[in-house]
């Protein structure tokens, strides 16, 4: 499993949180970092894509993140992460720059994937997939690291 991002993440907390994460997935999250492009906001985006579609292998399943996407729960996202390697095709998901993604990357993509409406830091959104990923294959494995029964912030559901 792979993840390709735009921009260069040193030594931080949300490093070593990302790394943590990644290391319980199986088979591990990779991550390969690509350089920020400079120019407008579309010459940016264009050769982001670039590079990142260049990194991406053809047999690949590709997973974009933007905000565009589904933005499922954790339970919808773990049979989403079932059913997308049912068949044998290393999962290789893509966060662009500060910019976004281009259209290209997203019509190359065979799922498109939100963390939800609100704007996260492209070195927070690292981690927090990371994460989203591992809570993913401990529910399908059916291990309590989900705590499915705590409430949901839902009005009557004891908060």
């Amino acid at each position: 499993m792979r993840l390709l991002a735009v921009g260069r993440q040193r030594q931080s907390p949300e490093a070593e949180l990302f790394e943590r994460y990644a290391k319980r997935i199986k088979p591990a999250l990779l991550l390969q970092e690509f350089n920020e492009a400079t120019g407008s906001p579309m010459e940016i985006k264009r050769r982001e894509a670039a590079a990142l579609l260049a990194g991406v292998a053809p047999k690949e399943f590709v997973v974009a993140l933007d905000g565009g996407g589904d933005a499922p729960d954790s339970m919808k996202l773990a049979a989403m992460l079932a059913k997308w390697g049912a068949d044998g095709a290393r999962l290789c998901f893509i966060i662009g720059g500060a910019e976004g993604l281009d259209g290209s990357v997203i019509a190359r993509a065979n799922a498109v994937l939100s963390l939800g409406a609100l704007t996260w830091p492209h070195l927070l959104v690292r981690p927090m997939l990371a994460e989203q990923i591992y809570r993913a294959q401990m529910i399908n494995i059916g291990h309590p690291y989900h705590r499915a029964g705590r409430p949901t912030g839902k009005p009557n559901d004891g908060i």
